[in-house]
């Protein structure tokens, strides 16, 4: 009941800025922890030794931090900090505002998107930014609601903290740049793991929400993608909606040609795109609301 209630907090109220404004989210003490290990460790030899090193101590820290919260015999700061960890509302409001921009000019939609893709979004279209769009919001609701709801049922508060300073850590330093490559080894490695059942449960929620067909080619697609755990969900919501998602995009001034999820689906995207791919979130939600009350019952 603990995880109901926080999952329902937080799709009520998200990030609330009257308290965020106060005090420091939990998510940013985790991004100033590994920023400091990252300045103070990421450097001379033998440094994916020391990233992995660095993990261990930081998922061990964070376990035994979640033991001794659990300890407290209150289950409202339980639900506080659930609702503090996972991201339903406040990812719904950043996919839904790329929709809003976009109905007023692609210019506004660039920038807004922006806020939540790594890749170059200057030259984007229509189509290309409610693709970004619709491809965050299907890995973020892997990461950021189904992954951390998932750890917490399976290891309680222990269990969510180490996933979240993981995915915290992957987000930071998990990239293949010359400065990361190795230091970062250790949590982008630890975070596919972690991500590696939520990911295909994410996946089999929207199927379920969604047309129910095309089992088959998500079951194939989803191994290419370059991504070990977000092409299931990504997948999942191409051939739920019935569009093509991934493909050609660029980083860094460099375009890749990455292959389309859903080859034959709809390519010509608009913001209605992104406000169906808002209700495959909430109905996804719902059916993991659902799920997270029946492991309460049994």
């Amino acid at each position: 009941m603990i995880l109901v209630c926080g999952m329902i907090l937080d799709a009520i109220l998200g990030e609330p800025r009257v308290i965020w404004s106060r005090i420091t989210h939990p998510a940013i003490l985790m991004g100033q922890v590994i920023g400091w290990c990252d300045r103070t460790f990421n450097a001379g030899h033998y440094r994916r030794v020391k990233g992995t090193i660095v993990m261990a101590v930081l998922c061990i820290a964070a376990y035994f931090l979640g033991k001794g919260i659990a300890a407290v015999p209150t289950a409202t700061l339980d639900v506080l900090i659930i609702a503090a960890l996972l991201a339903q509302k406040s990812l719904v409001q950043h996919v839904r505002a790329v929709a809003d921009a976009l109905r007023l000019s692609v210019g506004d939609a660039r920038m807004t998107v922006a806020m939540i893709v790594g890749r170059d979004t200057a030259q984007m279209d229509q189509s290309s930014v409610a693709r970004s769009a619709i491809e965050s919001a299907s890995e973020n609701l892997s990461d950021g609601v189904i992954a951390p709801a998932f750890w917490f049922a399976v290891g309680g508060l222990p269990g969510l903290l180490v996933y979240k300073i993981t995915n915290t850590a992957d987000s930071m330093i998990g990239y293949r740049t010359p400065r990361h490559a190795d230091f970062g080894w250790a949590a982008a490695r630890f975070d596919d793991l972690l991500n590696l059942v939520p990911a295909r449960f994410t996946a089999l929620m929207i199927w379920v929400v969604t047309n129910r067909t095309h089992a088959r080619a998500i079951l194939v697609e989803a191994p290419r993608h370059r991504s070990p755990n977000a092409g299931w969900p990504e997948a999942a919501m191409a051939h739920g909606l019935d569009i093509a998602l991934s493909g050609p995009r660029s980083y860094e001034g460099k375009m890749q040609d990455f292959p389309y999820v859903n080859h034959d689906g709809a390519r010509d995207l608009t913001p209605c795109d992104i406000d169906r791919a808002v209700t495959v979130l909430w109905r996804t939600w719902g059916l993991a609301l659902l799920c997270a009350a029946i492991t309460t019952i049994f």
